[in-house]
């Protein structure tokens, strides 16, 4: 069953960084620029008339503040749209008051498309995981409010490659249970200790989660899991 794309309405004041974003969007996997909006006026007629699942919305902006916007959505009856700030207001208020407002993400300019690229997938495997679950166990509340809790972008250190990072971080995500790094360095076709590297500096990371298995002799086998508190 395909996945239907999140259809996001960018919302900022200046028609350039608009157009930034926009880019950045389109070029994430599952996601549809449906529109972009420069006025809050016109991000409320947008809103209506494009009926957008997400919305990136800049807080500045000359007819109306964009928390005062995200207020009058809450307080509409029925669906509305998620809103991800990404904005150059970066006081503790506007903050603090995003996130009562409900906002899913808060991103400060300016950051790396990188940090967009970040949030954007954590929020489509948020709605994945809401359309999949008919009721949620503690464990999957978890890690609900887990997915949005998305690291930035993590820069390896010297002596150590990006792609195989993100090779290594996706092994274990998809092993859908603990895995060793023998394991892993199969699945990523890597040598153990190389593997045992990188997990070493996921793990010091928060990205992934160290399990020490117990035997009946010898030390105990280190194990690797996705962290349900952070989006792996």
């Amino acid at each position: 069953m395909t996945t239907p794309t999140v259809g996001v309405l960018v919302v900022d004041d200046d028609f350039r960084i608009a157009a930034i974003n926009a880019a950045y969007v389109q070029r994430v996997d599952g996601f549809d620029v449906v529109g972009q909006a420069h006025t809050a006026a016109h991000a409320m007629t947008s809103i209506d008339a494009l009926r957008p699942d997400l919305i990136l919305l800049d807080l500045y902006l000359p007819d109306e503040n964009g928390l005062d916007l995200m207020r009058r959505l809450a307080d509409r009856t029925g669906s509305r749209p998620d809103v991800l700030a990404v904005t150059a207001a970066r006081d503790v208020t506007s903050v603090r008051t995003a996130m009562q407002l409900g906002a899913v993400s808060y991103l400060v300019k300016p950051f790396p498309s990188t940090a967009l690229r970040d949030r954007l997938a954590a929020y489509r495997q948020l709605r994945q995981r809401l359309t999949a679950l008919s009721e949620a166990d503690q464990a999957d509340v978890d890690e609900l409010f887990g997915l949005l809790r998305t690291t930035t972008h993590l820069t390896p250190p010297k002596g150590h490659s990006a792609p195989t990072l993100a090779l290594v971080r996706e092994a274990v995500r998809g092993a859908g249970r603990d895995v060793s790094a023998a394991e892993v360095a199969t699945m990523v076709g890597i040598s153990r200790p190389t593997a045992q590297r990188y997990l070493t500096f996921l793990e010091q990371h928060g990205i992934v989660t160290l399990h020490l298995r117990y035997g009946t002799t010898g030390r105990p086998e280190h194990r690797y899991s996705n962290d349900p508190r952070r989006l792996g």
